[in-house]
């Protein structure tokens, strides 16, 4: 393969794998950021890598492949970058999942709003809480850990290798546990104040029969749910260590 074009094929992959990463990447996959910033970011991102780690680029460059070979390579570089952003996009969603929680203990599991970073429909102390750890995020200098993310990815596996199946899907399962179980814990205070009210509620009810507990309680569990998210949002800037802490360990790197 000629030189020159065995370079640009070294961007193309270099480009496969960092745009599928920041597809569907928190922050930077969101589609209030105009597609022109994207595709920007993305082959200046890519620049970047392919002049700094000249150690990803294939190691034969005059090496004749075929346009199979070609389709393959960047099918892989595909996978690979989705895979990743497939992990990190679990694990940023544990605060908003955390918040969702909350809300169907509050009874407000009907409340809709637009989401004005992703354009879909979603619920208001859930998007509170994950705006707010976005806020903590960027301000712990934390899209710098995308790029390190990607950086360790090129160390691991260069331009064209790529990890195994069974590496990257145990990666996006154990993301999904993480998920569900850091979720369940950042909840678990709401919860156990909830089910304090209800066993209260409860003791009302048998105490005296004539109480409306149905419209006492609505308004009781609203309340008690935006004073324990009011004490809840403070700790979420706690969480931002151990999202990164995640990242290492759940990444394919």
């Amino acid at each position: 393969m000629d030189p020159t074009m065995g370079r640009l094929f070294d961007f193309a992959m270099v480009l496969t794998r960092v745009s599928a990463f920041l597809l569907i990447l928190p922050v930077f996959g969101f589609k209030a950021i105009p597609m022109r910033i994207k595709v920007a970011l993305a082959l200046f991102i890519s620049f970047f890598f392919t002049m700094a780690a000249p150690h990803a680029a294939r190691s034969n460059p005059g090496e004749e492949i075929s346009t199979l070979e070609v389709v393959l390579l960047l099918s892989n570089e595909a996978i690979y970058g989705l895979c990743m952003g497939v992990i990190v996009t679990s694990v940023f969603a544990t605060v908003k999942f955390c918040g969702r929680i909350a809300e169907r203990q509050m009874g407000l599991a009907m409340a809709q709003i637009l989401d004005p970073l992703t354009g879909e429909q979603a619920q208001p102390l859930g998007m509170l809480m994950e705006m707010i750890f976005i806020i903590a995020f960027l301000s712990a200098n934390g899209h710098h850990l995308f790029l390190l993310t990607i950086s360790r990815s090129y160390e691991a596996f260069p331009a064209g290798s790529i990890p195994t199946v069974a590496i990257m899907t145990g990666g996006i399962v154990k993301s999904g546990s993480t998920l569900l179980m850091a979720g369940l814990r950042l909840a678990a205070p709401m919860l156990a104040a909830f089910l304090l009210l209800m066993v209260v509620l409860g003791v009302v009810a048998r105490i005296a029969p004539e109480t409306n507990i149905l419209f006492i309680s609505l308004p009781l569990r609203v309340g008690l749910g935006l004073m324990l998210a009011a004490v809840f949002i403070p700790f979420i800037t706690g969480f931002v260590g151990e999202f990164a802490d995640w990242m290492g360990k759940l990444l394919p790197l």
